[in-house]
């Protein structure tokens, strides 16, 4: 393996309960070639003189305060400042297990160009984690296990915000943090599939990723149900509707109404069905909806699903199957 650096971009909020360990974690990489811009975003706490201190001891560490304001254009800032041929972010409250680095680029090196090093994680919290992430853990790192991780890419975020590596061309072809747009996390996992960057399989748990009640993604309004919907809409008509196919959006609860809207506010004809009997033959925003079986009428049909139940998502997926469709070709669940 060749001596490439690697930079790793990294905004922070009011985190100083955490730095210290975030920190500390990368100092202690077993590959040290890094350089660290960390870009202090308007704390109201010691979180920036926690920093500057440990800036002082490691001229790797190069600490900023951000021009703008809020976490892209902190990434943004980051990344102007950057030299590295390998781009890598981190959260200021999250630890770097010490071989992260050297995986991740081992993998890079070996792969080439194209491909995005991930790997596998694990959340912690005081306390314990709840369920739905202890299940959100599992189901991305088993996509990580085999790198299938675009199969699902529609259901949640599929490439962890803090624990991915990617050549410093390929970053900047996909437009990293340059768009304003929330999750940017999930948007930019959506960059990655739209320039077709390959996912390395990875079988190590690299990064540990720390949940608390006053963590950005729980507590922000950019990080709400609706601007996921929004956002799987926006990257589904550009790379994957086929204008030529009829659309099905199968589901009439709130997520799949949400959905709905936002088709019609695009413009897209679409037919809906439900396996809800008090609302098959009712109209919900001028579309009369239809029962599961109307699906067997289309020819060569798509299909939005929105149900989130995991049994009745067992069972669509028996009938979608049955009609010869293909997950991520002729079918998408978007939860």
């Amino acid at each position: 393996m060749s001596n490439p650096q690697i930079s790793i971009v990294t905004p922070f909020k009011n985190t100083e309960n955490f730095l210290s360990e975030c920190l500390k974690s990368i100092i202690g990489q077993s590959y040290t070639n890094w350089e660290l811009l960390i870009v202090d975003d308007h704390s109201t706490d010691a979180s920036y003189k926690l920093v500057s201190e440990f800036a002082k001891l490691d001229e790797r560490i190069k600490l900023y305060k951000n021009p703008g304001s809020g976490i892209i254009e902190a990434l943004q800032y980051a990344f102007l400042q950057s030299s590295g041929n390998y781009i890598t972010r981190m959260d200021s409250d999250d630890i770097m297990l010490s071989n992260k680095l050297e995986v991740m680029l081992e993998s890079l090196e070996q792969h080439g160009k194209r491909h995005v090093a991930i790997g596998q994680v694990t959340y912690f919290r005081e306390g314990g984690i709840s369920d739905g992430y202890a299940q959100y853990e599992t189901w991305l790192n088993d996509l990580t296990e085999t790198g299938s991780n675009y199969s699902e890419i529609y259901k949640e975020c599929v490439i962890p915000s803090p624990c991915w590596m990617v050549h410093r061309d390929d970053f900047i072809a996909c437009n990293g943090f340059s768009p304003k747009t929330y999750p940017e996390d999930y948007d930019l996992a959506f960059r990655f599939y739209k320039h077709n960057l390959k996912c390395i399989p990875c079988s190590e748990i690299l990064h540990l990723w720390r949940d608390y009640n006053a963590r950005t993604s729980r507590t922000h309004e950019h990080y709400a149900e609706n601007n996921f919907l929004e956002l799987k809409v926006h990257y589904f008509l550009e790379l994957d509707y086929q204008t030529s196919r009829p659309l099905v959006l199968w589901g009439a609860g709130k997520k799949g109404k949400t959905v709905a809207k936002l088709l019609q506010k695009q413009n897209i004809p679409f037919y809906w069905i439900c396996d809800n009997p008090k609302k098959i033959g009712k109209a919900i925003y001028t579309i009369t909806l239809q029962d599961a079986s109307y699906l067997k009428t289309f020819n060569n049909p798509q299909c939005i699903i929105t149900v989130a139940n995991k049994k009745e998502q067992t069972f669509i997926r028996k009938q979608l199957s049955d009609l010869e469709m293909k997950s991520e070709i002729d079918y998408f669940f978007f939860c």
